[in-house]
């Protein structure tokens, strides 16, 4: 069977007891991660004494490991991500699951026995995003973002719209989340918990703000949505309809979501995928059951949804009425007594004693009922008198979703406890040989054991192979199967059966420290560094460079206002490219020659979007600002001037030194994951000139495929039929303690959330000044031209020396930080 082409089945492990769960419910592969550097931080995760012991059992399963070190990596903890990856490769880790570039680099040095695959972090929306990492790395799986449709997904082996070169086509096998959770925003561009809860998403300590309540703002007035309060939370992924037609758009991987979850979890979701990809593939004849889904339900969901896979359809994927695990729906409420109530419009879901339930009365989720069921009688439910429901509140015509299922708990439960697990058995094939006066010698794969006495002349009962099969091949609890014996004995031979069972051990002893070497590949010497991958750090001039001011802008008032204040480089950020053409013509109006405008790219780009990319460099920018994989790679020929933005991800000088070189970027702005400390860490590795850093923004908080204003805004599905309330109105989302924050749509009718309140780094100027830094930039979100001018002339004082940096503090209404991230090694 070629392994190459085979599908995989990849369950999570967030301990040792999913890891179990996930063999028994016959995963190929499962994926699992350590306390650092691994982006689910609040699962149980592996130590690394655990490490070598997981390794050997999945190996002797015939189970793969892959190991997640999906964050960013901070300039300060190179070291000891260079110690991880070592340990890895010693315990026989199969795969790194990783999203930094400089990371992975420093795997294929340091590592390089084992494959690297590129983590959803990565954001890979298109063939050519795909392909500028394949350029950089030995790439042996890419795992695609979860906002991609089965057709797109086809076209990264198929190439289409991609530039007519000879690599067009993508070759490096996929991998596809299937089931599970889904974040609202793109995985590796949401910076929400770090913004809003001082905790990074990219560093694995996602606060779940999409999770929570919010109250649509629009034009002002508060826009009564009833129950819909949970604008932002996705409902979860269950692709296992859609098999065949992920098999046959090329996927090689089906990514089960989880590491946060119980075995039980993990059992039910690993055998139902099991049964859906053998029985798609030919290979078991079983099929998907009622029950199977049912189970799919019941360990956990938000409801059950085919996600992006099936195509755009905003409503669907994101209805706004719970944020919480659900269940499937019973029914609606027909009748209420003193501690019973009886169903409606069921939906055929079995309910019994011990069952837990909850009640839908459109309320804060946080206030919503529930409790066990106490009794069942016909049509009536019953609960305990002492149980907390207040059946007063309780209406007619109220859904009622179960919960929890205790039986079928406990039989996952034993199911993933009491399967036996079959070994994978390594083919043993014997050569024998020997004669009187000399020792037997048994021979399998370079591998030779003794036996402690010589052979004997036989006077009866010679050795026969059916007699050496017999006792060499009871391998029992061994990872071995004798497969075949070739008896080559030279006369009739004796040998007590004590002695053939002393070579089998002494053979299985030499046979297993050779597999330990193999399976665990060799250690890499000590002297094994990274350090020839840092950038080279030339000798700091005396005078520090003098610093210069960008402005990124959103609207042509502020494009006019960074004109007329004579800003050296003016980002064009517009919601729609196809304005461009009218801000590069604003320079010719206002007669400024002095000043130079970069248009940006679109945040994410698809396969079939690479027209924008087109477009913006028809225009004859001055320069472009790139902002994904995707316009890295289009662009990576083009002679205009080129600068890397944020969306990127650079927190160390590898990352920074890789992306600068492979994409010839005239530098690159630093990732708002960075706190000052951490800035100053990357500064001092890395020459200062390379480097942007934002000074005031206000941060882009989720960035996502879900678009607010068709979901809530309109009677439409996608853009197709919304009416594109986008341009009709200002939008706000306000959140739990009353912050407004503004809703942007882009070109692509992605929302962009954006901070309603500003920060600055203006209180660590002086530091950045004095670790070499000359590059600054202001970002402008919806202010007019006056209020643009009038911030763009408090930073070009700041700048020029005639405003101290705590006398722009007291004039402005931001927060005075950089980033909020403490890493996850203290």
């Amino acid at each position: 069977m070629d392994t190459n082409t085979t599908p995989e089945l990849l369950a999570p492990a967030g301990n040792w007891d999913c890891a179990r769960a996930a063999v028994a419910a016959g995963a190929d592969a499962i994926y699992f991660g350590m306390p650092a550097f691994n982006a689910r931080l609040r699962a149980d995760n592996f130590t690394e004494s655990d490490l070598a012991e997981l390794m050997d059992f999945l190996h002797r399963h015939g189970v793969k490991g892959f190991l997640t070190m999906n964050t960013l990596i901070f300039t300060g903890e190179l070291d000891a991500a260079a110690r991880q990856l070592r340990l890895a490769q010693t315990a026989g880790v199969d795969a790194f699951i990783i999203q930094d570039l400089g990371l992975a680099e420093m795997a294929v040095q340091l590592a390089p026995g084992v494959e690297i695959h590129a983590s959803t972090q990565m954001t890979i929306t298109s063939p050519d995003g795909l392909r500028f990492v394949e350029n950089l790395l030995p790439l042996k799986r890419a795992v695609l973002a979860r906002e991609l449709s089965v057709g797109e997904i086809q076209k990264f082996h198929a190439g289409e719209d991609a530039p007519k070169r000879e690599d067009a086509k993508s070759r490096t096998p996929l991998e596809v989340f299937v089931h599970g959770a889904l974040c609202v925003a793109y995985s590796g561009q949401c910076l929400t918990s770090e913004s809003l809860g001082q905790r990074s998403a990219n560093r694995g300590e996602c606060a779940q703000a999409c999770r929570m309540p919010y109250e649509l703002i629009v034009d002002g007035m508060k826009k009564e949505l009833g129950e819909h309060r949970y604008l932002l939370s996705p409902q979860d992924l269950a692709a296992i309809d859609l098999i065949p037609d992920l098999l046959a758009a090329g996927v090689k991987s089906y990514k089960i979501e989880g590491r946060l979850k119980s075995p039980e979890y993990v059992a039910a979701v690993t055998r139902a995928y099991r049964k859906a990809l053998d029985g798609a593939t030919g290979i078991e004849k079983e099929v998907v059951t009622p029950e199977d889904h049912y189970a799919l339900e019941m360990t956990f969901s938000r409801g059950l949804t085919t996600g992006w896979l099936g195509g755009t359809n905003h409503p669907y994927l994101t209805h706004g009425r719970f944020g919480k695990k659900r269940g499937p729906l019973l029914g609606t409420i027909a009748a209420i007594g003193k501690s019973w109530l009886s169903l409606s419009e069921r939906t055929g879901i079995p309910v019994k004693a011990g069952d837990g339930i909850v009640i839908d009365e459109g309320l804060d989720r946080n206030e919503e009922q529930g409790a066990r069921i106490f009794r069942t009688e016909g049509e009536r439910i019953y609960f305990d008198r002492r149980c907390q429901i207040d059946f007063s509140r309780l209406k007619p015509g109220q859904a009622v979703h179960k919960t929890s299922d205790p039986v079928l708990d406990s039989r996952l439960r034993k199911y993933w406890q009491n399967t036996k697990l079959k070994e994978t058995k390594n083919a043993l094939r014997l050569t024998v040989s020997g004669s009187p006066g000399r020792p037997l010698r048994a021979s399998s794969e370079g591998v030779t054991a003794e036996s402690e006495q010589i052979l004997e002349r036989a006077t009866k009962n010679p050795l026969t192979t059916e007699t050496l099969i017999a006792q060499l091949g009871r391998l029992g609890n061994t990872p071995y199967e004798l497969a075949s014996l070739d008896n080559q004995l030279n006369g009739d031979c004796h040998l007590p059966l004590s002695q053939l069972n002393h070579l089998r051990r002494a053979l299985v002893e030499k046979l297993d420290r050779q597999q330990n070497t193999v399976a665990r590949h060799q250690p890499e010497s000590p002297a094994a560094t990274y350090t020839h991958l840092l950038p080279k750090i030339e000798e700091r001039p005396s005078v520090t460079p003098t610093p210069t001011l960008t402005v990124l802008t959103r609207t042509l008032d502020q494009v006019r206002a960074a004109l007329e204040s004579n800003i050296p480089i003016i980002y064009c950020d517009f919601e729609d490219p196809r304005r461009y053409r009218e801000a590069l013509g604003l320079q010719s109006s206002i007669d400024n020659q002095r000043s130079k405008v970069y248009l940006a790219t679109p945040r994410i780009i698809k396969a079939s979007e690479l027209g924008y990319l087109k477009h913006i460099a028809s225009l004859n920018p001055h320069g472009l600002l790139l902002r994904n994989l995707a316009a890295l790679d289009y662009y990576r020929d083009s002679n205009l001037p080129k600068i890397g933005d944020f969306s990127l991800n650079v927190t160390n000088p590898i990352s920074a030194r890789l992306l600068r070189e492979s994409a010839q970027l005239e530098r690159l702005t630093i990732s708002y994951d960075l706190n000052i400390t951490q800035v100053l860490d990357l500064l001092d590795k890395t020459p200062p000139h390379w480097l942007e850093l934002t000074l005031h923004q206000h941060m882009p908080l989720f960035h996502m495929e879900h678009c607010v204003f068709c979901t809530f805004m309109s009677e439409g599905t996608s853009y197709k039929d919304c009416g594109r309330p986008c341009d009709k109105h200002t939008v706000h989302l306000r959140d739990r303690v009353g912050q407004l924050h503004r809703l942007h749509a882009d070109v692509g009718c992605r929302n962009t959330l954006f901070n309603g309140r500003a920060q600055t780094g203006a209180a660590y100027y002086r530091q950045l000044r004095d670790a070499g830094l000359s590059h600054f930039r202001l970002e402008l979100l919806d202010q007019s031209h006056a209020e643009s001018t009038q911030l763009v002339e408090q930073y070009q004082a700041l700048l020029n020396g005639e405003q101290a940096p705590a006398q722009l503090l007291e004039q402005l209404p931001a927060m005075a930080r950089l980033g909020v991230t403490e890493g996850t090694l203290k």
